[in-house]
């Protein structure tokens, strides 16, 4: 049992970073979350028009609706599917608001820095003893305090990812920010006369593109003179559509079948293998470059390219990330986006998550880096996970207690495309299935067999079912492992989704 009197301190007050709070009270210890901005769920607010592709059943984590019970709170209609908005009203408003965890949350305290007391990233001598020191700052100026663990559930909202293919900002990029929307704008609602009327340019390939050119379709039945682009950095739309009527979140396939229905009919333009790398600002618009290919003049461009991690606040910590995606090294081969779709990725907890220095530990969306996978059902499971390893209780820490769906695409389907998806031939993938900033739940339902016969049930080690049923004969795996680390090896793309 761990009787260390200082607090967890967890950083950001989403449904990942509340949730970990949840656990630690049920663990009889005491959490301190610290939230930048000014209430809870604000991350989730710059989404709020966004319907969810999961019902409200799947969107509560357990924990969390036990101290709501307690307070008589009434859940939604749990087959209802909620926006962003409603999310942070019905759910995470209420829960912030408890006996139990109110008096633990501070608003408005931005953590800018952690370390170990007295010792610098250098430093080894009685390292593991050494509380950690959390820097932040609020409205009166810079504090300390000192924690026994810190879970940082920050997440990525505040770091997009830049159009340009490189990683970097496209030239002219930076000039032409009045007229970039970095996420998913609300179109029909609050931002509609920014894009009514107006030639747009969406740049991406996951799910929020696809909200984002939804959203403009219907625009355009209300003013007809608007027009749409869509830029994707691979050679064919047909992978990024997703699995159809064969993805277990029946919502998300429904998304991707409605814009094979506007790209078959012609609503909006396509360019396909376009990476963009120049942006002109000319009298007649901007015009998006992709070598010498030029796209026609637009008002405005939408960046639905994803986010990536800002670590910088660990930077003083020992922490192990993979060079790739940026996520913590014994994670990133389960969630490489060119191997694994959010249905064959397997639920992971603390000994996938832990770091050189113990008990700080990166999770929900930010624990992915730049991989497009996540679901906030995987971000409940690793805060249980996390927060029973603080509390000395390992066997729980390693017991996986989620299944996530199938979204009805195999890499093999696509195996001419490059190099990586013949590498990863026996392992199921899409690259393109659901973008980081899009927090969605899954039901804990069986997986389909798939291509590699689904997520492994028990075994820590195995990449899949088949490569866990080989192990348990003896054998050394089925193969998927192999072929995952040949294709991490590979020069990663910038941007996961485009």
């Amino acid at each position: 049992m761990n009787s260390n009197p200082l607090p967890v301190v967890v950083i950001g007050a989403g449904p990942v970073g509340l949730s970990a709070a949840a656990h630690l009270l049920e663990r009889g210890l005491t959490p301190l979350i610290l939230e930048a901005a000014d209430l809870v769920g604000a991350g989730m607010l710059r989404w709020s028009h966004v319907r969810m592709f999961s019902p409200w059943r799947f969107t509560i984590d357990k924990a969390a609706a036990r101290l709501l019970s307690d307070q008589g709170w009434i859940p939604p209609d749990t087959d209802a599917f909620p926006t962003g908005g409603e999310v942070v009203e019905r759910y995470l408003r209420p829960l912030a608001a408890t006996p139990a965890i109110a008096p633990h949350l501070r608003l408005r305290c931005r953590v800018i820095a952690v370390a170990k007391q007295g010792r610098d990233r250098m430093k080894d001598a009685k390292r593991g003893e050494a509380p950690f020191v959390v820097r932040y700052e609020d409205v009166h100026g810079e504090h300390e305090l000192l924690a026994q663990a810190v879970i940082d559930a920050s997440g990525t909202i505040e770091s997009p990812n830049p159009l340009g293919a490189s990683g970097l900002p496209a030239i002219g990029e930076r000039g032409a920010q009045p007229h970039i929307f970095y996420g998913m704008p609300d179109v029909l609602g609050v931002h509609r006369e920014r894009y009514a009327g107006k030639r747009v340019l969406v740049v991406g390939s996951g799910h929020s593109a696809f909200n984002v050119l939804s959203d403009l379709a219907r625009l355009t039945q209300q003013s007809p003179a608007t027009h749409i682009q869509w830029a994707i950095r691979r050679p064919s739309v047909q992978r990024v559509l997703g699995g159809g009527e064969n993805d277990q979140l029946v919502e998300r396939g429904r998304l991707g079948m409605a814009i094979a229905r506007l790209v078959n009919e012609g609503a909006l333009s396509v360019a396909t293998e376009f990476r963009l790398d120049r942006i002109e600002t000319t009298p007649g618009g901007l015009v998006a470059h992709s070598g010498s290919t030029a796209l026609p003049a637009v008002d405005e461009i939408v960046a639905a390219t994803g986010f990536r991690p800002d670590v910088e606040l660990l930077s003083e910590l020992r922490i192990a990330l993979d060079v790739a995606t940026q996520s913590p090294v014994r994670l990133a081969p389960l969630i490489d986006p060119n191997l694994h779709s959010c249905g064959s990725v397997r639920p992971h907890g603390a000994e996938q998550l832990q770091h050189p220095d113990a008990n700080v530990y990166i999770v929900g969306m930010k624990s992915y880096g730049r991989a497009p996978t996540f679901l906030l059902l995987t971000g409940y499971e690793q805060v249980r996970s996390v927060v029973a390893a603080i509390a000395g209780d390992w066997e729980s820490a390693r017991r996986v207690e989620l299944v996530l769906p199938e979204t009805g695409v195999c890499v093999t389907q696509f195996a001419d495309e490059d190099g990586a998806a013949k590498a990863a031939a026996s392992c199921c993938a899409s690259s393109a299935l659901l973008v980081e900033e899009t927090i969605t739940a899954a039901a804990p339902v069986e997986a389909a067999s798939g291509c590699c016969g689904g997520p492994p049930k028990t075994l820590a080690d195995a990449c899949c079912a088949n490569d866990e049923q080989a192990k348990t004969a003896g054998a050394s795996g089925c193969g998927c492992a192999a072929a995952a680390s040949r294709v991490a090896a590979a020069p990663a793309p910038s941007t996961c989704c485009v």
